[in-house]
């Protein structure tokens, strides 16, 4: 056929100049066939551009409509921070993650109204389950222009459905989306893939926002492109406004903020109380009011509508129920731990927890079940992913697990701690068997603190706040064994010198031994003499003195002049004197100390040693330098023979020497043994402790000294400075 046809051309076609024109014209008729057919096809298919939401909610398809809601108050930095990834998303997504009743869908419908406030488009999408999503998307998808020819590919199985609808979102710009109550992130597909894959629902592929809500906060579920903004409770000036916007006839703005921090922050128990006091059958009008009933009456006025409503499970209508939502989800999952265990924490105090303290056996006591290691990290992981744990100090970890467990600690929000309180109590009728086990872990996490030592320190604060619920769970029976338990960490809390710490110890004690003891009661006496000197150490002198002078004189009466027990508070209010520049009374009081401890405890026990080593201080005081030298030399090398070169007594006993040697004007030799006892310290007692910062000062003063005439009066502050390196 090819030579047929060559064969037959005509002859004007064998001439160059003219195939060459017309080959030029068929090029060009060519390509202006094809332009104006592409520009027909673009006519016929809809632009990608944004359509009215409205016409999309058909049937029984959910609205895409965000809800309303009135003005935010105290989340400026959250919005701010929003809406600056609005402009420029960048390849990322928000995610506003909190425990339940935090305000997340308050603070995502906050940034829709300003953002169609600025011309964006928005879609919000409730999840509820993976059916009624993707009919979401789908509609978001079409409000953006998506092709009818595209979408019945995917329905065909041509093409993955999210695919196809987050390509149509890579096309347009200006609009934000909000998928809003996404708590179980692992439900939202592709099914056995985690959402970090991006490869379902949740992308950072398109061209706008999309903002998520979910109680579940941990960087491993959202992946590298979540930007996490986690809400915390609002602060005491934005709360008390959330409560005056609600009820403005409640009463002052100071009374709204004292009523906020009782319901620490939280926006949903805000909204609760607000909701109630503006309501014209309450029973309480007024902020002032409300924060009392509060004391008898938590689960109804933060579980129902009407507190006066009879049944306790409305208990778990409002602020309860949506905790409880967070643990049925964790219990879903298979950690059915997370409920107890959040049960017994709300046990404790309101302070951070030392997770060291909860250990598998306790859980184990509790729930009746064997309980793992693993398991227990499992519901501590879990309850913080879903915001129901705290972590104090520690923003940016991952959760409580992370890095070293040593000094790891979680908090609770005094709401969630409050309410699973009482929720625990409604749930068990074994209440007691709760309280025995976490009384006997108390005490063990206290013998176990004291065989530690100096690294048991940092333990002992945390567990300070807790000890006190031992007299709380306490029988008559126990009593005095926690009353002993209480005061052993005391003791170890002034050797590491966390005197207030010691002081709420102390104070506890002593009000239990007063009721139950009698205010003259020995054991009653030694709390009063033991929360003097945690007075003294934390800088309130004069209230210590008072104290000691009072316990001195009922000791005498009740025990007598040569008690033991006496001669201590004699000798302690005698260094308090000496402490606040009252030398002359002070070596009075010690010098009769000295004669009767010498003569009932002997010349080499410790407390007689410790009356010498205060005595010569006061002797240094009042300017008989030459004396206290002597008796601070002797002193010295009693305790290093009878106590150790290393023990906290004897490094005392060398440091007052080096002030005596000071005020002498041997500074030689004071400085080497300053330098020597600050070695010893910094190695036995730590940089931060208050004996070796006080050593380091007198080193730095004797240093000073040696090189110019001392100024006056430079031994009385230098003494103030020691003032707790002696005792007894």
């Amino acid at each position: 056929m090819t030579n047929y046809a060559s064969a037959a051309v005509p002859g004007w076609a064998a001439q160059a100049w003219v195939i060459w024109p017309v080959f030029a014209v068929l090029v060009v008729v060519s390509i202006g066939l094809l332009l104006w057919g592409r520009h027909l096809d673009a006519a016929a298919r809809p632009p990608a551009r944004l359509a009215p939401v409205s016409r999309l909610a058909r049937g029984r398809q959910a609205s895409l409509r965000p809800p309303h809601v009135q003005r935010v108050r105290g989340r400026e930095g959250e919005l701010a921070v929003l809406a600056g990834m609005l402009r420029r998303p960048r390849g990322r997504f928000a995610v506003l993650c909190a425990v339940g009743g935090m305000g997340k869908t308050t603070v995502a419908a906050q940034l829709a109204t300003q953002a169609e406030a600025a011309g964006w488009r928005v879609f919000w999408v409730r999840w509820r389950d993976g059916a009624e999503l993707a009919q979401q998307m789908v509609q978001v998808a079409l409000a953006c222009g998506l092709p009818e020819a595209e979408l019945e590919a995917a329905r065909a199985g041509q093409t993955s459905l999210p695919d196809v609808v987050w390509r149509q979102l890579g096309r347009v710009r200006r609009w934000l989306l909000v998928v809003d109550n996404a708590d179980e992130p692992y439900e939202i597909g592709p099914a056995g893939e985690p959402v970090a894959d991006y490869r379902g629902w949740i992308r950072p592929h398109g061209r706008g926002l999309l903002v998520v809500t979910s109680r579940d906060g941990s960087e491993q579920t959202w992946g590298p492109c979540a930007q996490l903004l986690p809400l915390e409770p609002l602060p005491v000036r934005p709360a008390g406004q959330v409560l005056l916007d609600a009820a403005p006839a409640a009463g002052t703005a100071e009374q709204a903020r004292e009523l906020a921090a009782r319901l620490g922050g939280l926006p949903l128990a805000l909204h609760a109380a607000g909701t109630y006091l503006a309501g014209p059958t309450s029973r309480y009008r007024t902020f002032a009011a409300y924060r009392q009933a509060l004391e008898q009456e938590l689960p109804f006025l933060l579980g129902a509508a009407h507190p006066n409503a009879s049944h306790p499970q409305v208990a778990r209508a409002v602020v309860r129920r949506t905790w409880e939502v967070s643990l049925d989800q964790l219990a879903g999952e298979g950690n059915v731990l997370a409920r107890p265990l959040l049960r017994l924490l709300a046990l404790l105090a309101q302070a951070p927890v030392p997770l060291s303290l909860i250990t598998p056996d306790l859980l184990s006591v509790v729930t009746g079940h064997d309980v793992t290691a693993a398991a227990l990290e499992a519901a501590f992981a879990g309850l913080h992913r879903y915001g129901l744990l705290g972590l104090p100090h520690s923003p940016g970890s991952t959760g409580p697990a992370s890095g070293s467990s040593e000094g790891a600690q979680v908090v609770l929000h005094p709401l969630i701690r409050e309410i699973n309180a009482v929720a625990l109590t409604a749930e068990t009728s074994e209440l007691a068997v709760w309280h025995r086990a976490l009384a006997e872990r108390l005490t063990t996490a206290v013998r176990e603190v004291n065989q530690r030592g100096r690294a048991g320190w940092p333990a002992a604060v945390l567990l300070a706040p807790h000890l006190p619920l031992l007299l709380d769970y306490a029988d008559p029976r126990t009593a005095t064994h926690h009353r002993t338990t209480l005061n052993a960490l005391a003791q170890v809390l002034q050797k590491a010198g966390a005197f207030g710490a010691a002081r709420l110890l102390h104070e506890r004690v002593l009000d239990v031994e007063t009721h139950m003891l009698g205010p003259e009661h020995p054991d009653t006496l030694t709390s009063c003499n033991n929360l003097a000197n945690a007075l003294f150490g934390m800088g309130e002198p004069a209230e210590a003195i008072r104290l000691l002078r009072q316990t001195l004189e009922d000791r005498t009466r009740i025990l007598g002049p040569e008690h033991p027990d006496t001669l201590t508070s004699r000798n302690d209010l005698a260094c308090a004197l000496d402490g606040t520049g009252e030398h002359a009374e002070a070596v009075g009081l010690l010098r009769q100390t000295l004669n009767d401890r010498t003569r009932v405890l002997g010349p080499e026990h410790p407390h007689t040693l410790a009356s010498r080593d205060s005595l010569g201080l006061a002797l240094g005081g009042m300017g008989d330098h030459a004396q206290a030298v002597r008796m601070h030399r002797q002193t010295l090398e009693d305790r290093t023979r009878i106590l150790g070169p290393e023990h906290p007594d004897t490094l005392a006993g060398r440091h007052n020497l080096a002030l005596a040697l000071t005020s002498a004007g041997e500074q030689a030799e004071a400085i080497q043994l300053l330098r020597r006892t600050l070695d010893d310290r910094v190695r036995i007692l730590g940089h931060e402790h208050t004996h070796t910062s006080s050593t380091r000062n007198a080193l730095e003063t004797a240093l000073a000294m040696s090189t110019q005439r001392p100024q006056s009066r430079w031994w009385h502050w230098l003494r103030r400075s020691n003032a707790a390196a002696s005792g007894g």
